[in-house]
């Protein structure tokens, strides 16, 4: 029997959406206010989510406590209070939007996890915009 769980988590990160081969016209019009020079920042929400068979001894899918230590030092402490453009290097050479974000946040996380476990990532850069990664 195959279960999924789920665990929230947020972190708060600065970005700035622009393709350095553009000019600034070009960059408006494709990125609107999120190409303005100064950056902007959002309250990043996720939901992690992990799916796969309940271990018959101790009833997990994955023991939560693990789950909430590899969130915390895999995404939380590489992301929180970043300039995403700045500060990763993922991202020296590539636009830090919602969904490249969400590709770096699911890598960072399934190297971690047993491979029997399949993992989603859901992330949300406002309560209305959000993007989802599943490994495909």
């Amino acid at each position: 029997m195959r279960v999924t769980v789920h665990r929230k988590a947020h972190f708060n990160a600065a970005h700035r959406l622009y393709n350095s081969a553009w000019d600034d016209e070009k960059n408006f019009k494709t990125f609107g206010k999120c190409s303005y020079p100064n950056y902007h920042g959002h309250n990043y929400e996720m939901i992690v989510s992990v799916t796969g068979e309940i271990d018959p001894v101790t009833g997990f899918v994955i023991n939560l406590d693990v789950l909430k230590r590899i969130i915390y030092e895999e995404i939380e402490v590489y992301f929180d209070h970043k300039n995403l453009n700045l500060d990763l290097i993922e991202f020296k050479d590539k636009i830090p939007t919602a969904e490249n974000i969400v590709v770096l946040i699911w890598n960072r996380i399934r190297y971690r996890l047993d491979d029997h476990i399949d993992l989603k990532i859901t992330l949300y850069e406002t309560p209305r915009n959000f993007v989802t990664y599943d490994g495909n």
